[in-house]
């Protein structure tokens, strides 16, 4: 090189750890979309564990319409196209890396390979067939945490969770929550730490069978919560607007109950309007990631 010319560095050059600080800041789209083929160097980069320690889709929406039979939804080709595509990409540059997986509530997956997971939130499983979501948990024996949508047989899920994944702890449900689920838990996740059926219809008795069933629980969320009480046929469900004192002793034990039952609380009447089952299309977008339980809020 002459005297005078300027040294010229190419971006194959730099430094496995710059150029993973800058792929940081791609999201899942730019990371899948062919970066991994302009050379070594940046596939190197590409394949970097920090990079897919949470593979995060939750942006990703299915084109769907509603059917009247299972799975209750049609989703489009092209929808299925591009979530095929991220997750084949994804798996193959993270290398067994991803230890949290985040969809959509509006995603509508088939089928699960991820192996190592600690954490997963699916809100929706219309299309996942019992055999297709109990041969994935067997997959994660690492799960220590779920969220997922309140589904009418939940031993299966719950008895495979319980016979493979010895360290789940941290469960929440989005949707109606009943007697039959609560003793589900108790049965099979005594050992259950954290629960979340925030903005979800309670029955009491649910939540008197979680207080006394889950010996080793220590938060519980049910803010915004629709507390309905059953009532002897032809009667409806009565609506609890306080919680009573049964209920207030049994939950001092933990270390957070969070509840939010207030008039002027615009989730409670949003709840209320959505009679215990949230229609968050409705809502602000990413509303339903929030959670007031810390480790569950995305």
């Amino acid at each position: 090189m002459e005297e005078g010319d300027s040294v010229v560095r190419r971006w194959e050059d730099l430094d496995t750890d710059i150029l993973v600080k800058i792929f940081q800041s791609f999201d899942i789209f730019e990371l899948t979309k062919g970066i991994a083929h302009v050379c070594s160097s940046w596939r190197l980069a590409c394949r970097d564990p920090i990079l897919w320690k949470t593979l995060d889709l939750s942006m990703l929406k299915s084109n769907f319409i509603k059917i009247p039979l299972e799975p209750y939804v049609y989703v489009g080709g092209q929808s299925d196209e591009i979530l095929t595509r991220l997750l084949k990409i994804s798996l193959s540059l993270s290398h067994g890396s991803i230890l949290t997986l985040i969809f959509h509530f509006n995603l509508y997956v088939s089928d699960e390979q991820c192996p190592r997971l600690r954490r997963l939130v699916l809100p929706a499983w219309n299309r996942i067939k019992k055999t297709g979501i109990c041969r994935a948990v067997r997959m994660w024996p690492d799960l220590e945490s779920l969220t997922m949508p309140s589904i009418a047989n939940p031993p299966y899920i719950m008895e495979e969770i319980a016979n493979n994944c010895k360290n789940f702890s941290v469960l929440k449900v989005m949707g109606l929550f009943d007697k039959y689920f609560a003793t589900t838990l108790t049965e099979y996740l005594p050992n259950l730490k954290v629960l979340s059926l925030r903005c979800s219809m309670l029955n009491r008795d649910a939540l008197l069978i979680i207080l006394d069933g889950l010996p080793n629980l220590e938060v519980l969320n049910i803010s915004h919560c629709l507390l309905v009480e059953s009532q002897p046929p032809p009667a409806q469900k009565r609506v609890i607007k306080e919680i009573d004192k049964t209920i207030l002793e049994k939950a001092s034990r933990l270390r957070e109950f969070l509840t939010c039952m207030e008039d002027n609380c615009i989730m409670c009447q949003r709840t209320k309007t959505d009679e215990g089952l949230m229609r968050w299309y409705k809502y602000e977008e990413g509303l339903w990631k929030a959670d007031e339980a810390s480790c569950l809020a995305l």
